[in-house]
């Protein structure tokens, strides 16, 4: 098998069949061997059952069904775990990123790349300042931190190679770094622009929470790939800094106990700046170490994140 199409879905039945549609006008252009394999996250509409409708006839179209809905990330373990092509691209369902743009992917890939990533450019010119410059400051801040050198980290449209993406460990909603955690594994990779046209049919899955969310996963980016092996590194700087900042509290208070003509008890200001920044770290420290420890957890047991319901056109 070539090529591993991983589409997951959620309440798209308006989607599905344009999707369909438009996969069956891709699939000539490639001319290898291409598996399509769809995740249901738990859909609470006709999904399923539409689209078990329009691949009755394809053997090679695959669908996994989800017994609930367990969010993004668990619809690309799932699908990574079943895919077997050597290269391996993710698709949303939702039309946003045109599937005829997947051969330039490929011809990159050919080009020896182990991962490349869409970048959807021109986005929301009439949303400046709510959606576009907010996006591109996240990516900014991504790239920065991560190392990792794209635009557009969240454009699910990427193309992969199976040595590369097989390894990385998917938790939490992590897929939004799955090129990070590529990179970790030597990937080289490249970017290549595509279109990008907003939905017409169902409502965006993501709010302003997103925002919340993509910024403590990158807290944890940031740990794993600096400190992972090294924690003694992150929590011995912390304990430092907290300790230098105590210093300086407790300085001050000594400076208005014999020169200011005030006793402890009458400058509370350092002793609570230094409780809120203690319980700060501590804060962050046990998110990082709890962060650690469910890995340890999914990896020492092989826990799945998901529960499937159902299989079609899978052959054991």
């Amino acid at each position: 098998m070539y090529l591993s199409l991983i589409i997951p879905f959620y309440n798209e039945e308006e989607n599905l069949p344009l999707l369909i549609d438009r996969l069956n006008q891709l699939l000539p252009s490639i001319g290898k061997s291409t598996e399509i394999i769809f995740i249901d996250d738990g859909s609470a509409d006709n999904s399923f059952e539409v689209l078990k409708n329009l691949v009755k006839d394809k053997n090679d179209w695959r669908i996994i069904r989800f017994r609930k809905n367990f969010g993004q990330t668990a619809g690309w373990a799932a699908g990574l775990e079943a895919a077997q092509g050597e290269v391996i691209i993710f698709l949303d369902s939702d039309l946003e990123n045109d599937p005829a743009d997947i051969p330039l992917l490929l011809a990159k890939i050919d080009e020896g790349y182990d991962l490349v990533s869409g970048w959807r450019q021109n986005r929301w010119p009439e949303q400046f300042f709510s959606r576009r410059l907010t996006s591109q400051l996240a990516n900014w801040l991504i790239a920065k931190i991560s190392g990792v050198k794209i635009h557009d980290f969240g454009c699910s449209l990427k193309a992969y190679r199976q040595e590369v993406i097989k390894n990385v460990k998917l938790y939490g909603e992590m897929h939004r770094f799955i090129a990070v955690l590529a990179s970790w594994q030597g990937a080289k990779i490249a970017e290549v622009a595509v279109k990008f046209t907003p939905r017409q049919f169902g409502t965006s899955k993501y709010g302003l929470e997103r925002i919340l969310k993509v910024f403590l996963d990158l807290v944890v980016i940031k740990f794993l790939s600096g400190y992972s092996t090294k924690p003694i590194y992150f929590f011995g700087q912390a304990g430092f800094y907290s300790l230098i900042v105590s210093f300086l509290a407790l300085a001050l208070a000594i400076y208005y106990k014999f020169w200011g003509g005030k006793s402890f008890i009458e400058t509370p200001l350092p002793i609570l700046t230094a409780l809120f920044l203690i319980v700060g770290v501590l804060l962050i420290l046990i998110g990082l170490l709890a962060e650690m420890i469910m890995r340890i957890y999914h990896e020492s047991r092989e826990q799945k994140i998901y529960i499937i319901k159902e299989k079609v056109n899978f052959y054991e």
